[in-house]
């Protein structure tokens, strides 16, 4: 995963879909969720988890 779009498309592959207009919202509920997918139901690799861990916290620093 290289963008935020490529972590929202891998979201949506289990059902998830968040927009909420609000940028910072997004990405904390993104994260939220990707850290259920790998920590409560195993449904992700830690391969999947950090790279896109790794977008939303570089898109955070992009301010």
């Amino acid at each position: 995963m290289q963008t935020v779009h490529d972590v929202r498309k891998f979201l949506q592959r289990y059902g998830t879909l968040i927009y909420t207009g609000d940028r910072q919202g997004d990405l904390d509920l993104m994260e939220d969720e990707l850290r259920e997918l790998y920590s409560e139901w195993g449904l992700i690799s830690a391969e999947e988890f950090r790279s896109a861990l790794t977008v939303l916290r570089r898109e955070r620093e992009k301010g």
